[in-house]
């Protein structure tokens, strides 16, 4: 790990096109600016491993579940198993 001292107004760059600029200290919270590109996504560590968490569990699922979903989506979407089709 690097770990850099700056002061209020001062930054680091990462890979060219990541800054992060200390934009604000009071007491013992630290405020930080981050400017890149839209394609790099920026997000808090707590909100990125809550969502890295969601997406892990999204796909350990139990393959039975899908004669479930059938099942359901059957009585729902108003079809039948077996549709005629209308040549014209």
């Amino acid at each position: 790990m690097l770990v850099v001292s700056r002061k209020k107004g001062e930054a680091i760059i990462i890979n060219d096109d990541i800054e992060i600029i200390v934009s604000e200290i009071k007491g013992s919270q630290v405020k930080l600016g981050v400017q890149t590109s839209k394609k790099n996504k920026v997000y808090r560590k707590e909100l990125y491993l809550k969502i890295k968490q969601a997406n892990e569990s999204s796909v350990n699922f139990d393959p039975s579940d899908l004669g479930d979903l059938k099942v359901k989506m059957e009585k729902t979407d108003g079809r039948n198993k077996t549709r005629e089709v209308n040549d014209w």
